[in-house]
């Protein structure tokens, strides 16, 4: 099996009084000439893939109307270097995260990386799908950090699809709009969904000798990030009574983490954890075959680092 080898990187970054040292791909990423902002899971926390871009009216002049200068990790060296996107008055941008996604987790969620001379006010949206919209909150005056919670946004949705809107506060610009060079989800995650019926027999436990395999293969995008917290989720559908069905899920969980844990090795940086479900959380109603084996999954969901966390604890 090929695995991908990663330099381990020590970034130190300073909240308050507290110095955070992190092995890992973890990466520190300069905002101004006095302040960075840490992403746990590193380069690929970033939206890679741009869906729409609606120029303002006033536009920004023609050399900063490179959408595409909004993906992937920031690159702003100084305002003359078209390296970012203006949005114009009231112009909107959408990206969608491929190889991750980001979910309300503890402490700030995303970061609008909004540079130039001034920091125009803009909208930020969120979304599952790219059609139904929910309100994150704004970005102004220099503050660039979402924190989902205060949007009323649950800590279980992983959400794809972000929009940004320029709030008409500076139109006059060569420049008009929020000007844009990088969106980075602070919380990113990588979620992976395995049919139970892939991995197991019927209300068995023990690994298909097939599973074994498709397992491995999931490794190349598990490595994207060599330090991170997996959780591990079993579903199963509702056939049979709660307390078997919890049972065999947590049964579940241990097979494909005693298998994670093998190829890894135990000197990884993955911190596992478990979380059996059982029944209690279907994707769909439990009313066809079909529909139960959609229900019946395991969820592998790759995190940011427990020292991550405990790091904010300690601010």
């Amino acid at each position: 099996m090929f695995r991908y080898s990663f330099l381990l990187l020590i970034v130190f970054s300073i909240w308050g009084n507290f110095i955070f040292a992190q092995k890992g791909t973890g990466k520190l990423y300069r905002v101004d000439r006095y302040e960075s902002i840490y992403l746990p899971l590193g380069k690929i926390s970033f939206a890679d893939s741009l869906v729409e871009f609606k120029v303002g009216s006033p536009a920004s002049i023609k050399k900063y109307r490179d959408s595409f200068q909004c993906l992937h990790e920031p690159n702003y060296k100084n305002y003359q270097t078209p390296n970012f996107v203006s949005l114009g008055c009231g112009g909107s941008l959408t990206v969608k995260f491929i190889d991750n996604g980001f979910m309300n987790l503890p402490g700030d969620d995303l970061y609008i990386f909004e540079v130039g001379p001034s920091r125009e006010a803009a909208k930020v949206e969120i979304s599952q799908n790219g059609t139904d919209w929910v309100y994150a909150g704004k970005i102004a005056g220099g503050k660039s950090s979402i924190e989902l919670s205060k949007a009323g946004v649950d800590d279980e949705t992983v959400f794809y699809f972000l929009r940004i809107t320029d709030m008409k506060e500076l139109c006059r610009s060569i420049s008009a709009g929020a000007d844009i060079d990088a969106i980075g989800a602070i919380n990113s995650v990588i979620k992976l969904t395995i049919s139970a019926d892939v991995l197991f027999d019927v209300a068995k436990y023990g690994l298909k000798e097939t599973a074994k395999q498709t397992l491995d293969s999931l490794v190349k995008t598990i490595q994207k990030v060599d330090n991170a917290t997996i959780l591990i989720e079993g579903h199963t559908d509702s056939d049979g009574d709660e307390a078997s069905n919890i049972l065999l899920s947590q049964n579940r969980c241990d097979s494909v983490k005693d298998r994670l844990i093998a190829i890894f090795g135990a000197s990884s940086l993955y911190d596992f954890e478990t979380r059996a479900l059982g029944e209690s959380k279907p994707r769909v109603p439990n009313d066809s075959d079909a529909n139960k084996q959609l229900n019946r999954r395991v969820e592998i969901t790759v995190l940011p680092p427990k020292a991550y966390y405990e790091s904010l604890k300690n601010n």
